[in-house]
């Protein structure tokens, strides 16, 4: 004869039962759903949500369903190797990836896209220090919406340190943000002279940090008042970005000339370093804007991966330029770690 069962060991059994079956019935309700606790990739767990509401002591119960998730695909930035077939004789290359300056020229001897995208322009980040430095010639480029009178952060110094926090959180690429007004006099805007006035306290600050091997000298652009750079990048507006290379040649009278006392010892390395992002940068549809090649040498000349980057132009927004430094992290990061 079967012993009776007490009041608790009837309860506990009679509860078991309940949830038992209530999580049948649930199942078969919603044949697609998932139930509450399952976790997939890229989603908060069920189980979060249950214990802050607990916290806040609601009694909602939550259930996480196929019809509650939205996958989204898009190619991630990655370093390309091959050469695309957009850039396989030297005008189609000039054609699809290059804005030349009537004041220079491109020469077929400057870039060779095989050897520039194969070019190994990974950084070392196991030896202490500083790997990256971003810097800003003109640190008082504003956008739109910027109010200038109340600080570096404000303008492109803003955008700089957002890339400067991506990176260093995102990536672990450590990164040393410079904090010079290379374009104000005594007080006063002056953009004449700002790259000669830059270099100095640049060059210090490399001899300080030996461990720098990329230098990004960050700038935000001017175009027609009507010309809005922007596009869409995983449901935000991000400024559009254009890479930028010197080419330390001058279109005159007698032809094309160096341009005496401002060579670039670096210069393959800086076309290959803007190429590789370019090439990256393709998985971002519209993000960049084609590499615009100028006559003179800017700040491009004191490391081997060294760019200057428009970030958007007046006509953007704060925000717009901040979001586009998720992307832009994203390429770097692409070209630069293994």
């Amino acid at each position: 004869m079967a012993k009776k069962k007490n009041g608790k060991v009837w309860r506990q059994e009679t509860a078991a039962f309940v949830v038992t079956m209530l999580v049948f019935v649930l199942f078969f309700h919603s044949g697609s759903s998932l139930i509450l606790g399952e976790v997939l990739p890229g989603q908060a767990g069920a189980k979060t949500a249950l214990q802050q509401a607990e916290e806040e002591e609601s009694v909602q119960t939550f259930y996480l369903g196929q019809e509650d998730i939205t996958y989204s695909e898009r190619t991630q930035a990655k370093r390309v190797a091959e050469v695309p077939e957009n850039m396989q004789d030297f005008a189609s290359l000039v054609k699809n990836y290059y804005t030349v300056d009537s004041r220079t020229q491109l020469l077929e001897s400057d870039v060779d896209p095989e050897e520039a995208l194969s070019m190994d322009l990974t950084i070392d980040t196991e030896s202490e220090g500083p790997k990256v430095l971003i810097f800003h010639t003109h640190s008082t480029e504003g956008y739109a919406d910027s109010d200038m009178s109340k600080g570096m952060e404000e303008g492109i110094w803003g955008v700089g340190e957002r890339l400067k926090e991506i990176l260093e959180e995102e990536y672990g690429i450590a990164v040393l943000h410079d904090t010079g007004r290379y374009d104000i006099v005594d007080g006063v805007g002056q953009i004449t002279g700002a790259y000669e006035r830059m270099e100095p306290p640049i060059r210090e600050i490399l001899a300080k940090y030996p461990s720098i091997q990329v230098c990004i000298d960050m700038h935000r652009d001017g175009v027609a008042e009507g010309t809005r750079l922007v596009t869409e990048i995983d449901g935000k507006t991000c400024a559009k970005v254009m890479f930028f290379n010197g080419l330390c040649r001058l279109n005159t009278e007698n032809g094309l000339q160096d341009i005496s006392g401002l060579e670039n010892p670096y210069l393959k390395e800086n076309l290959a370093f803007s190429l590789q992002m370019q090439t990256a940068a393709a998985a971002f549809d519209g993000f960049t804007r084609k590499i615009y090649l100028n006559a003179y040498r800017f700040s491009l000349h004191m490391l081997p991966r060294s760019t200057l980057i428009e970030v958007g132009a007046q006509t953007n927004t704060k925000q717009e330029a901040l979001n586009a430094m998720e992307p832009l992290a994203e390429v770097l990061a692409a070209v630069l770690l293994d």
